[in-house]
């Protein structure tokens, strides 16, 4: 009895945490081996060294998520006819694993140029936004999630001054072409955004102004047929975009005109006959015409 307690608690607790997304992607047509990996809490000790390391203090809402769960990882595959491919990928990083991003092997060889010899000028950036993160001191910037080779999520403290501790922090997306795309203001707000696109491919790119590639744009039409706009906000009637499907507007435009009942032919005097046959020439015009 108490196996069977224990194992309907952790699967309460798994699904409150996935926020129910594990039982909607194995309802879904096609979808294959949803799987959750389950971790450890960290340590509390753990998140104090990462703080005094790297001079940043953790935001309350990732703090909490680190003391239930050090790291997210669920993944999901596709059956396309007798092939198992694999599609979604929903990841954070674990606390050893959330490091600065100029720390990147590709970065540290002799001679090789740095992220901030690759900043842009102040004067050359777009004043409309929040103000974009830099690759030099003025920021610092964590991996969130590698997003499969395809850019990184990334935890990012702007405005900061050496020697004193950054409180504030975004979340921000690096494309492969190392320009900067606002994602949220919060990890909690992230962690609910990812939560909603399913992990499907390349789905941070919706807040691109190029978008996703058209390989990524097709998962998306199959799983989130009313989701996938340009704007992730509100489709074109300013409506919310909700994860579900709306027959009234899927279908818009479909339904078959309603077939006009016949009229009988009322009976008349034989002297009459000319215009009631008048009168149904007329009658069978005016049906066509409806």
């Amino acid at each position: 009895m108490e196996e069977v307690k224990d194992d309907k608690t952790c699967k309460g607790f798994v699904d409150r945490l996935t926020l129910g997304i594990i039982r909607v992607l194995e309802n879904l047509p096609g979808v294959l081996d949803v799987r959750f990996v389950e971790k450890p809490p960290a340590e509390k000790r753990c998140l104090l060294s990462w703080e005094q390391k790297n001079n940043c203090a953790l935001p309350e809402d990732l703090r909490d998520f680190y003391l239930t769960t050090d790291g997210f990882m669920l993944a999901w595959n596709n059956k396309l006819e007798d092939e198992v491919v694999p599609v979604g990928c929903m990841m954070i990083s674990s606390v050893a694993q959330l490091r600065p991003l100029i720390q990147s092997n590709v970065y540290s060889l002799p001679n090789a140029p740095t992220l901030a010899d690759l900043d842009f000028d102040d004067d050359l950036e777009e004043s409309d936004g929040p103000e974009k993160p830099h690759f030099d001191s003025r920021s610092r910037i964590f991996e969130l999630d590698p997003c499969n080779g395809n850019g990184k999520v990334c935890l990012v403290y702007k405005n900061c001054t050496s020697g004193v501790m950054a409180q504030q922090c975004e979340v921000w997306f690096l494309d492969r072409s190392l320009f900067w795309h606002y994602l949220t203001p919060s990890f909690t707000a992230y962690y609910r955004l990812m939560i909603t696109h399913l992990g499907l491919p390349e789905w941070q790119y919706n807040f691109t102004p190029y978008g996703p590639s058209p390989q990524a744009k097709q998962w998306a039409a199959l799983y989130q047929p009313l989701t996938f706009h340009g704007d992730s906000h509100s489709d074109t009637a300013g409506e919310p975009l909700l994860n579900k499907l709306d027959p009234a507007k899927a279908f818009r435009g479909k339904a078959k005109p309603p077939t006009p009942k016949k009229k009988q032919a009322a009976q008349v005097p034989a002297s009459g006959g000319s215009t009631a046959k008048a009168q149904g020439v007329s009658g069978r015009h005016s049906v066509t015409k409806r």
